[in-house]
């Protein structure tokens, strides 16, 4: 190549990666990146290449990741603060103790990123992810971070809109991973659950009043009684009840009510 004096300007390094391309803004070559001094000459080089979708060149401050954490536990919300907070990428902008007050100060503060407990008061992590996501643009991406990872936790918020999915107790590099993937419109589940969610979709579904007759058996109601709290014949609760069976592949109530607590269908004793 012929030697070229370039203009005096800010560089860009580029670092080609396996899926794509990110410009990173630096000073000097870094690694294996290399420096290119013109935005025309970068389009140039680089178009025949398969780029990121956020290529585009933006100042240091642009791509802060802001983030949201919505839950009810000083504990939990204190570590993920200070995982958060150790890198320079990522600014918690506010915190939450309940669902409502997450969905007011999602409104106020308009985060790239929502962690949210899936078991909160007022309004639980489920509801939170229904509201915001069926009324707010654009989409608000979310991150479900709950104790539990049980089948119907993970398709429920998944399905409702739920863009990652953690459980607490994750590895402060598996959290910031995951933040930083879902910041960039990418799902994210850990291997472990999407297995689990990839089972449930392979079984039929329990419709809504199912799982009523099936939470009232798990209660200890006889069908009479059962029929009598839902307005419908016995004859009505005994073919709900066959189905749940049949649906859950269970031989009885017990088994039913055991099977339907490990999936999370119903809260455990």
């Amino acid at each position: 190549m012929n030697s070229r004096t370039w203009p005096r300007r800010r560089l860009c390094a580029v670092g080609l990666l396996a899926d794509g391309v990110v410009f990173l803004p630096f000073q000097r070559a870094v690694g294996n990146s290399f420096l290119i001094p013109d935005a025309a000459l970068k389009l140039s080089l680089l178009g025949p290449l398969k780029l990121h979708a956020r290529f585009a060149m933006k100042s240091s401050s642009t791509n802060i990741i802001r983030v949201l954490i919505a839950d009810d536990h000083p504990v939990v919300r204190e570590g993920l603060s200070a995982i958060l907070r150790s890198e320079k990428d990522i600014k918690i902008v506010a915190e939450a103790t309940d669902g409502e007050e997450a969905c007011k100060l999602y409104d106020r503060h308009s985060p790239d990123v929502v962690i949210l407990d899936l078991r909160m008061p007022k309004k639980d992590g489920l509801q939170v992810v229904t509201e915001l996501m069926s009324s707010r643009r654009p989409k608000p991406r979310i991150i479900v971070m709950t104790t539990y990872e049980t089948e119907e936790d993970v398709r429920r918020a998944l399905r409702a809109g739920a863009k990652g999915y953690l459980v607490k107790g994750a590895l402060s590099e598996q959290i910031l991973e995951t933040v930083r993937k879902v910041a960039e419109g990418e799902a994210s589940v850990p291997p472990k659950i999407a297995s689990k969610l990839t089972e449930s979709l392979g079984r039929p579904e329990l419709s809504a009043r199912e799982l009523q007759v099936l939470r009232h058996v798990a209660a200890g109601s006889s069908n009479k009684e059962i029929g009598q709290k839902l307005s419908i014949t016995e004859h009505t609760v005994k073919a709900h009840i066959k189905s749940i069976l049949a649906k859950l592949n269970a031989m009885g109530r017990t088994e039913a009510i055991a099977i339907a607590t490990k999936r999370g269908l119903i809260p455990g004793s």
